[in-house]
């Protein structure tokens, strides 16, 4: 067992005895009783997961009862394998699922001088207890081989002293009901002359239920691709064909001499292309050092919750969000934790760049502090800038959060042409976005799952909106019952939906066209 795994004797299960729905302790013999009179059981307290093993003679709900005492009766019983000894699997969904490895153990006292004993273990899940099948069967196998193991060199120590095969032979003509007078049913414990063997079974249960339940994880098994990767398909393609074309004519290019994109002469290239903004994913530049901003609830932390609103509200609507700082590390570790509330196709990225770019070309755009911003653009609301500026006080962070130690000597300024007010409703999916990330109950990578499944639902909002304006043409006055049926009639939801609709990919636009051309399609509408 785990040293975070202790097993112990609750004084708090000294009464569970009494409102168990087993046996009475008077009816029960010293074969049927595994714990003494009285005993309150065992607990393990796995302080990892906190979760709590419990061994009791009998369960104290009186379903889980009944399901265990129809698996063992069962399991001794009619579900017998070849050979009597061996592994069986039986079991139903209201009952449950039931692996069940049957042995026998050596007593001298017994008929046939041994006893039948079974191991089992209930699920309710059919498909996981067949998955486990393999590591249950080599645990269980080997707690059996050392309970056989000892109960056997109890057995031999009898015989030599008191062999019981000629007693019985001299007795042979002894009434039957004579002869099991007297000879009550031994105990596992005295079988195998182990005090502490319910101790002991105890926690090898209590660690073959934690190992088999984290050996296997559940995986979700995704249909049709999603938005977000038919859009990475595509621009993968798109490199692929590039990359093809820049070989094919990489002969002329050597004679000629390497040729710039039109207007990116004075330009920083070094950290990526300007050419390729259109791209969500711009070289390795992503990875080149470990994150500044962990996530967004770090991000969060460190603006304040209305600096962040304001910032998280631009972003969604697609408005363009500037950061203006001498830290390129940090510039693009901003973006890489704000892309992620976006779809693929609605990220636009010049990682760092010396002098202005237009909204055009990009919504997420980095400078350097120096860099001129045109007037028009720094009164416009449809620009959010982030300037990075050095703190004037030594520390801005508490002490001890390891976290913003390397942003403790900055201070971050968040301006825009049209700020968010404080008493907007904003749009619903920063509402949810904000209330997974002040949840301190969900850990950093469920928020990131959260995410996940806000974007995908609000895609798919997107696709039904694009197919009903964009494909069958339908009236301003079906749109806004549209709108209301999605429960996305504000106008914040509308401007998102809008935007977000430019990131779909160009294989489901495609596919939606050539469905509307089609005959077959057009004598359905009709």
């Amino acid at each position: 067992m785990s040293s975070r795994v202790r097993a112990h004797s609750p004084a708090e299960g000294a009464s569970a005895e009494s409102s168990s729905p087993g046996p009475k302790k008077s009816d029960m013999c010293e074969g049927c009783r595994s714990l003494a009179v009285g005993h309150p059981g065992y607990i393990s307290h796995d302080k990892e997961t906190s979760i709590k093993y419990v061994s009791h003679q009998h369960p104290n709900h009186p379903q889980l009862f009944s399901i265990v005492r129809q698996a063992c009766v069962r399991s001794l019983s009619c579900e017998v394998c070849p050979g009597r000894e061996g592994p069986i699997f039986f079991g139903d969904e209201q009952h449950g699922f039931v692996f069940s490895h049957t042995f026998f153990i050596k007593d001298s006292l017994a008929r046939g001088f041994q006893r039948w004993y079974s191991i089992i273990a209930i699920m309710m899940d059919r498909i996981y207890l067949i998955n486990s099948w393999p590591f249950l069967l080599g645990k269980i196998r080997g707690i059996i081989d050392e309970l056989q193991g000892k109960a056997l060199k109890v057995f031999e120590a009898e015989q030599f002293g008191c062999p019981q095969r000629a007693q019985r032979m001299n007795t042979a003509f002894t009434p039957f009901l004579h002869q099991r007078n007297g000879n009550a049913a031994r105990s596992l414990t005295s079988l195998t002359s182990d005090d502490n063997l319910w101790a002991c079974l105890h926690t090898s249960f209590a660690w073959l239920l934690k190992a088999c339940g984290s050996r296997l994880t559940e995986k979700l098994l995704e249909g049709a691709p999603t938005e977000d990767t038919l859009v990475q398909m595509e621009k993968l393609a798109d490199l692929e064909e590039e990359s093809e074309g820049w070989d094919n004519s990489g002969a002329e290019e050597e004679e000629k001499g390497p040729v710039l994109p039109e207007g990116t002469e004075g330009r920083e290239l070094a950290k990526c292309p300007t050419g390729a903004s259109s791209l969500s994913d711009c070289g390795n530049w992503q990875s080149r050092k470990l994150s500044v901003f962990k996530s967004l609830r770090h991000m969060r932390q460190v603006l304040g919750a209305p600096y962040f609103r304001m910032l998280a509200w631009h972003v969604l609507m697609g408005n363009q969000v500037i950061w203006k700082s001498r830290d390129v590390d940090l510039v693009q570790s901003a973006f890489e934790v704000l892309r992620t509330m976006l779809p693929v196709g609605c990220v636009r990225i010049i990682p760092y760049s010396s002098q202005y770019e237009e909204a055009y070309r990009c919504n997420f755009l980095g400078l350097s502090p120096h860099v001129q911003i045109p007037a028009h653009v720094l009164a416009s609301e449809f620009v959010v800038i982030v300037e990075v500026h050095t703190a004037t006080r030594s520390m801005l962070h508490p002490v001890g959060c390891e976290d913003d130690q390397s942003l403790s000597k900055y201070e971050f300024v968040v301006t825009s042409g049209s700020p968010v007010a404080a008493d907007r409703v904003g749009p619903t999916i920063l509402n949810k976005i904000e209330a997974a990330l002040t949840n301190q109950n969900l850990s950093v990578d469920v928020v990131d799952q959260c995410l996940v499944c806000l974007k995908e639902e609000w895609m798919n909002k997107v696709k039904v909106l694009f197919k009903f304006t964009k494909v069958d043409s339908r009236p301003k006055e079906d749109t806004q019952k549209l709108l209301s049926v999605l429960g996305a009639s504000e106008e914040d939801n509308v401007k998102l939906l809008k935007f977000w609709m430019t990131g779909l990919s160009k294989t489901y636009k495609s596919h939606l066209m050539s469905t509307v051309r089609s005959p077959t399609a057009s004598e359905s509408r009709n």
